[in-house]
């Protein structure tokens, strides 16, 4: 059985798996990293599958947030696992080729992301990752990756503008195409950005044909705003990108 961690910004997100089978999966914030350990157990029970942590015998683990968030993730592999392994991008792993200046400098996120986006698609596609920060990164038709954006999150974007501007104000906003109060200026400013960006990369792209891949917090929030000519078929959310491609990892490193 192996333990798959995705430790953001704001939230960590986990699955057991066993072969091709997950088992079982949840999420916490970040902030309550601590309770890693027993919030994994106590699905474990939940689940009744007749395991526990110490059946967990390798940890895979993409941490963008920061080393007090390691130790709880490290404090898991106490056991049998053994210590776990931080993912870091390669030249090459797993199908996908890394044409970054400095390899190992892509976020182990994005990394797993397009992992298992040339898993899904083997062509072609855009991967959208909108947490804390959106990331919009361009595989090739080779299974390249051949550069990305990063810009701050749609929330991230929203509080950004209320800390430096005494005259707004935090509160939910719609998007709304001509906002006419500042809420929904705000909201809509923030998935506008987010959406044209991820557009105009989309247009370098080149191919009309290309699959958009969305993912993170904020997917289904940007899903609806884009441009659905965008692409051949509308853009698609896949849930848990980032552990999908660590199970591939995993699952190669195995053979």
């Amino acid at each position: 059985m192996k333990l798959l961690i995705d430790a953001g910004n704001t939230r960590i997100k986990w699955a057991l798996v066993r072969g091709g089978d997950w088992l079982c999966s949840g999420d916490l914030p970040t902030g309550q990293a601590d309770r890693l350990a027993q919030d994994i157990a106590d699905h474990i029970a939940r689940q009744n599958f007749g395991a526990g942590l110490h059946d967990i015998q390798q940890i895979w683990a993409s941490n963008v947030a920061g080393e007090e968030c390691a130790r709880h993730i490290r404090k898991i592999g106490a056991g049998k696992s053994g210590q776990p392994y931080f993912v870091v991008a390669r030249k090459s792993q797993c199908g996908v080729r890394n044409a970054y200046s400095n390899p190992s400098q892509l976020g182990s996120d994005r990394w797993a992301a397009l992992i298992a986006a040339w898993h899904l698609v083997h062509g072609e596609c855009l991967v959208v990752n909108s947490g804390t920060a959106t990331t919009i990164d361009a595989l090739s038709a080779q299974g390249e990756f051949v550069g990305g954006l990063i810009l701050p999150g749609v929330e991230l974007m929203q509080r950004s503008l209320v800390a430096a501007a005494d005259q707004l104000k935090s509160a939910p906003g719609e998007y709304v195409r001509f906002p006419l109060n500042s809420a929904d200026a705000l909201f809509s400013g923030a998935i506008q950005a987010s959406c044209g960006a991820i557009e105009r990369q989309y247009n370098l792209l080149g191919d009309g044909g290309a699959p958009v891949i969305l993912s993170g917090g904020a997917a289904r929030v940007l899903q609806p705003c884009l441009d659905q000519k965008l692409s051949a078929a509308p853009p698609c959310i896949i849930d848990n990108l980032v552990l999908q491609g660590l199970s591939l990892m995993a699952r190669e490193a195995d053979c």
